[in-house]
């Protein structure tokens, strides 16, 4: 009962903080709350199977311009479901055919199909629509976008928790120790592979269609950056991408880090981001939760 009270607790009362804080300390919610969800989401494919994808900005991308070519044309839920079901599709055709690769190779094709998204979208936009932008009209406050993302992350993180307690959590781990020891032990490699990026590319692209109408104005330069994909990661390995709540530990004071330093240091954070990823990879290999654990252990055991 107090693993689900307490949970219940703190979302109760981060649904109420926007109305004590400024606009600026919504704003700031609202971009935890992102990356929460993100690196949530990340964690639940990647940080069970060690797949390391960079594809998430393609996802975030894709839901975010899917609302800038619909939003007048559907009522608002429906643009959502629209989102998603792209972001699905995408992740199927992705899926079928790039996840028998393993590695740096995955790592690679990752990287590679956020730009190649990008591309796709202003060679037809160009050519087609002959524009290289679109605005959003939705009457969607800053709240509303917190009060929906907030709801996305808890349902993303408790989706996570019924997965890891299933059989195709435990098909994730083993695959992520071992694919020849899951193939032989009955695993559909496959099916179980595909099903659980499926999962997270959804939420990955309703994360970016629940946030594009702060962007009121969308183009491919500005929804399909790079960064995105990168602090992500950086976010789910920092906090322990293999724990339930280590992605979104991870998510939130690395997410106001980034903020001070893009604010202080613009022209040089990209540098400094890059050195803190450093850092997290030889000081923390395996994120803080994990590594708590193990101290704690040690403690119990003296």
């Amino acid at each position: 009962m107090i693993r689900l009270l307490l949970p219940l607790a703190a979302l109760v009362l981060l649904a109420v903080l926007p109305a004590l804080v400024s606009e600026y300390g919504l704003g700031l919610l609202i971009g935890a709350a992102t990356y929460v969800t993100l690196a949530s989401a990340w964690a639940l494919f990647s940080g069970q199977t060690h797949y390391v994808s960079l594809a998430t900005v393609a996802f975030y991308g894709t839901g975010a311009y899917a609302v800038a070519v619909l939003n007048e044309a559907l009522p608002y839920p429906a643009v959502l479901l629209c989102a998603a079901l792209a972001g699905a599709a995408m992740a199927l055709a992705v899926g079928l055919s790039t996840l028998r690769l393993s590695g740096v190779y995955f790592v690679i094709f990752s990287f590679g199909l956020a730009e190649l998204v990008r591309q796709l979208i202003t060679w037809y936009e160009v050519n087609v629509t002959g524009t290289l932008g679109r605005y959003i009209f939705l009457d969607v406050t800053a709240r509303g976008i917190y009060w929906q993302m907030l709801a996305l992350g808890a349902a993303t993180i408790a989706l996570s928790a019924w997965i890891g307690r299933g059989r195709l959590g435990m098909a994730l781990r083993v695959i992520g120790d071992d694919e020849e020891v899951a193939a032989h032990s009955g695993i559909n490699l496959a099916r179980s592979k595909l099903a659980a990026f499926v999962l997270s590319a959804v939420i990955l692209t309703l994360a970016g269609a629940i946030t594009s109408p702060r962007y009121v104005y969308v183009e491919p330069s500005i929804v399909f950056n790079p960064t995105v994909s990168f602090l992500t990661v950086i976010m789910a390995l920092l906090g322990g991408a293999n724990r339930l709540w280590g992605p979104a530990l991870g998510a939130v004071p690395l997410f106001l880090a980034f903020e001070w330093l893009s604010a202080h240091f613009p022209d040089t954070y990209p540098v400094l981001l890059g050195l803190l990823f450093i850092g997290v990879v030889f000081l923390v290999p395996q994120g803080i939760l994990p590594a708590a654990e193990k101290l704690l252990r040690r403690r119990a055991e003296a």
